[in-house]
C-alpha cells in the first residue's frame, strides 16, 4: 500500500491558464513545478534551443586545446568509458566524432566483473602497451586521483570529461571537465556523460558546426544516454532529450532501427518512456553480463546486418539477466519472510552466496516495490562481499550508508542508490547500524503517489493527453510522466493482454467505461472483483493503431476507496516493532491487545474463503470489521500460524495462507508470539 498524495488546482493554475493561454491541466502542472518566475516557466515550454556557451564550463579551454594537439600530431588517443548506458553513449558519441576528424583513436570499456568502474592501473598498462598517448574520460575520471597520478608517470596525458560530484582535490589531469566541480561557474550542472561530451564536441566545433548541425548528428544517442542515467529533465537536458527522441524517431542510426524492430517498436513513436523502459535495460545488459564494449559498436556500426547481430547477442544477455534476476529475486523474498529481524525492520538488508553483482541493484529496486522498504542487497564471496540499494522518498541511501561508513572499505551514492563493499564478517553489525540510524529519524518514510489533480473519468480524453505531451513532454527525472487520480471509481471488468503478461481493467463512475492498462499485472494475481469501489492512479498518454491515434490510459497504483492510510502505518510500524521484541509499550497493548472474538472473526473468514492468497491489506479490507485493525490482524495470522490452524507461506508480499484440516483444540492466547502482550 502506498500513500497518495494530491496536489490539485491552486488560483496560479488560473492565472496560468488565462495569461499564457494554456489548457487546464497542463497549467496545474506547471503551477506545481513551483518556477522561480514565469520566464523560467516559459522557457521549460519553450522549443527553443537555450543551451548555453560550453566554455562557460571549467577547463573547456585547456581540454580542447590538448585534443586539437592530438589530432594535429596524430597522437593515439583513448576514450576510456563505462560499461551503462551513459558510459556507452558518451563513448560511441565521442569515438565517432573523433574518428570523422581523422583522428588515431580507440576506446576501451572496463569489465563490470573483473575490474569495476573507473580507471586502473591495469587498464593504463594495457593502453601504454598499445601505444597510447592521450586518455579521454568520459562518464568517469573526477576521482581517479592516483589512476591518473600513474598515467602521468608512465607519460600519459589524461583530459577527464565527468559529471559525477568530485572529491575535495581534483586529479592532476590536463582538464578537469565537470560541471559539478566548486569552481564551475556554469548555469546548468546536471548534464550526465553523454550531456558532458555533447557540450565538449560543442565547445570543438564552435567556429564550425552549429548547435543543431550537432545535435542532428548526435542528440539522438546523447538522449539515451541522458534518460539511462536518470538525470534532471530540466533546462539544457530537456533540449537535448526533446531533439533526441526527434531524431530517434527518423532511424538515423542502423543500431537503433534494428534495436526498435527487434522490440517491435519499428511502427511507433519512441518516447523518453519507451527508452527508458525497453531500450535502457537491453543496452545496461550487456555491461552487466560480459563486456560493454558490443553496446559501444551497436551505436557505431553502419551495417544493418552487424547491427542485427548485435542486437540479437545483446537480448539473449538480456535474457540470461532476466533468469538470473528472476532466482535472485526468489531467494531474497525467501530469507525476508524467514526471518523476522530482516523482514520487520525499517531498512531491508539481505545477504547471498555470489549473487550475480551486476544483478543485484535492479533485484533491490524490485525487492523495494514489493515491500515499500528500502533494500540492500550484498553479495558475499569469500571474506569480501558487495552491496547495492535502492531507496524511497524520505531516506537517503548515501546518508545511511555514510553513518555506517567505519564498517565499510568502499562506498558511494545518492538519496535513491548506493554501493559500498564490506567484510563479509561486518553484515550483522551493518544490519544493525543502518536500521540504528533509520530509527533515529524523526521523519517516517513509506512509499507515495504524487497525484496532480483528481480527474473525472467521464473528461479524460485524446485531446487532453496530446495537450498535456505538448506542453510537458519529454517526462524524466524532476519532470515526471504526471499521474491523476480517478477516485470512487466501480470495477465493471477486466481481460488479460498478451498471453497473460498484462491487464487491462474496466471501471466506471456514473458514466461509460474507461480502459485502464495494467502492465505486467496477471489476472491471477489482482485481488479486486466486479463491483469493488477503488481509487485508480493513471497516467494519460496515447497509442498508435491501424494508423489511428487513440487515448491510453496507464495504471500506476490501484487501491480499496476509503481507506485510512495514516492508520495502516501506524498499525504496520507498531506490529514490526513489538515482533522485533522492543519493549511493550501502552501504545502497543492499545494497537494490537487481541481478544478470542477477534480471532473467531479472522478465522470463520478464512475457512468460509478457503484461505487467502493476497496482500495483507486486501485480507484486511475483505473482512471488514472496525474492531480488527492491521496490526492486530497480522498478530492473529502470526497467532494461528504458530498454533498450527494455517499454514502461511508468504511470497511476493502475498499471505498464501491455507486453512489447516482438523486442527487441534488449543488455547488462542497461549501462543509465545503474545507473551508480554496479554
Amino acid at each position: 500500500m502506498k500513500k497518495w498524495i494530491v496536489s490539485g488546482f491552486s488560483e496560479n493554475t488560473d492565472r496560468i491558464m488565462n495569461e499564457y493561454n494554456i489548457p487546464r491541466l497542463p497549467a496545474a502542472i506547471l503551477d506545481s513545478k513551483h518556477f522561480k518566475n514565469d520566464d523560467e516557466m516559459l522557457e521549460f515550454i519553450s522549443k527553443d534551443l537555450n543551451l548555453t556557451d560550453p566554455f562557460l564550463i571549467k577547463d573547456m579551454e585547456l581540454a580542447v586545446e590538448r585534443i586539437n594537439r592530438a589530432i594535429d600530431n596524430f597522437e593515439k588517443i583513448c576514450i576510456y568509458g563505462d560499461y551503462d548506458a551513459d558510459g556507452v553513449t558518451s563513448t560511441a558519441i565521442l569515438y565517432s566524432y573523433l574518428e570523422s576528424l581523422s583522428a588515431y583513436v580507440m576506446y576501451y570499456i572496463p569489465n563490470r566483473l573483473s575490474e569495476g568502474y573507473g580507471l586502473n592501473k591495469n587498464a593504463i598498462d594495457l593502453l601504454k602497451e598499445k601505444g597510447v598517448d592521450l586518455i579521454i574520460t568520459v562518464d568517469n575520471g573526477i576521482s581517479a586521483y592516483n589512476e591518473i597520478e600513474y598515467a602521468n608517470s608512465i607519460g600519459i596525458d589524461v583530459v577527464v570529461t565527468d559529471h559525477h560530484t568530485p572529491p575535495d582535490k581534483l586529479p592532476n589531469a590536463i582538464a578537469n571537465v565537470d560541471p559539478h566541480r566548486k569552481d564551475d561557474e556554469s548555469p546548468f550542472k546536471y548534464f550526465c556523460g553523454a550531456g558532458v561530451v555533447l557540450k565538449l564536441i560543442m565547445a570543438m566545433e564552435s567556429e564550425n558546426l552549429t548547435e543543431e548541425d550537432i545535435l542532428d548528428l548526435y542528440s539522438d544517442i546523447c538522449a539515451i544516454g541522458t534518460i539511462g542515467d536518470v538525470v534532471s529533465i530540466t533546462s539544457e537536458n530537456r533540449v537535448l532529450v526533446r531533439e533526441g527522441l526527434k531524431r530517434l524517431n527518423e532511424n538515423i542510426h542502423p543500431g537503433i532501427e534494428v534495436l526498435r524492430e527487434r522490440l517491435g517498436y519499428e511502427n511507433k513513436y519512441v518516447s523518453s518512456d519507451m527508452v527508458a523502459f525497453y531500450f535502457v535495460p537491453k543496452i545496461n545488459s550487456v555491461g552487466r553480463m560480459t563486456s560493454a564494449e558490443k553496446a559501444v559498436k551497436l551505436f557505431l556500426t553502419d551495417d544493418y546486418d552487424e547491427a542485427l547481430d548485435i542486437v540479437d547477442e545483446m537480448l539473449d544477455y538480456n535474457r540470461l539477466r532476466t533468469e538470473i534476476e528472476s532466482k535472485i529475486t526468489a531467494e531474497v523474498i525467501s530469507a525476508i519472510e524467514s526471518n523476522p529481524n530482516i523482514k520487520m525492520r525499517k531498512i531491508l538488508v539481505v545477504e547471498g552466496e555470489n549473487w550475480h553483482p551486476g544483478v543485484i541493484g535492479i533485484v533491490a529496486a524490485r525487492i523495494k516495490d514489493i515491500y515499500g522498504k528500502p533494500t540492500m542487497l550484498i553479495s558475499c564471496s569469500g571474506d569480501n562481499a558487495r552491496g547495492s540499494g535502492r531507496s524511497i522518498d524520505g531516506f537517503s541511501m548515501c546518508d545511511g550508508i555514510t553513518y555506517c561508513k567505519d564498517l565499510l572499505t568502499i562506498f558511494g551514492g545518492h538519496p535513491a542508490a548506493a554501493g559500498w563493499s564490506l567484510p563479509t564478517k561486518n553484515i550483522p553489525a551493518f544490519r544493525d547500524k543502518i536500521n540504528e540510524y533509520a530509527d533515529s529519524l524523526s521523519s517516517t518514510f513509506f512509499p507515495e503517489v504524487n497525484i496532480v489533480c483528481k480527474l473525472n473519468p467521464a473528461t479524460v480524453s485524446l485531446d487532453k493527453a496530446q495537450s498535456l505531451a505538448s506542453y510537458l513532454e519529454p517526462y524524466g527525472t524532476d519532470n515526471p510522466d504526471p499521474v491523476f487520480g480517478f477516485y470512487n471509481v466501480t470495477l465493471c471488468g477486466t481481460l488479460s493482454m498478451s498471453g497473460g503478461k498484462h491487464l487491462k481493467v474496466f471501471v466506471s463512475r456514473n458514466c461509460p467505461e474507461i480502459q485502464v492498462l495494467f502492465f505486467k499485472t496477471r489476472q491471477e494475481d489482482f485481488p479486486y472483483v466486479k463491483g469493488d469501489l477503488l481509487n485508480i492512479a493513471a497516467t494519460l498518454g496515447t497509442n498508435e493503431y491501424n494508423n489511428k491515434t487513440e487515448l491510453s490510459i496507464y495504471g500506476k497504483d490501484i487501491c480499496f476507496a476509503n481507506i485510512d492510510y495514516e492508520a495502516h502505518l501506524k498499525s504496520r510500524r507498531i506490529f514490526e516493532e513489538f515482533m522485533l521484541g522492543k519493549p511493550v509499550t501502552d501504545e502497543m497493548k492499545n494497537e494490537l491487545l487481541v481478544t478470542r472474538d477477534d480471532f473467531v472473526v479472522v478465522y470463520k473468514f478464512l475457512r468460509n474463503n478457503g484461505g487467502f492468497k493476497f496482500a495483507p491489506d486486501i485480507l484486511h479490507y475483505r473482512i471488514n470489521n472496525d474492531k480488527i485493525n492491521y496490526g492486530k490482524l497480522m498478530l492473529i495470522l502470526e497467532v494461528m500460524k504458530e498454533l498450527n490452524l494455517i499454514t502461511m507461506n508468504p511470497t511476493n508480499s502475498k499471505l498464501n495462507i491455507e486453512v489447516v484440516k482438523n486442527p487441534p483444540k488449543v488455547d488462542i492466547l497461549s501462543a509465545n508470539v503474545l507473551k508480554g502482550l496479554v
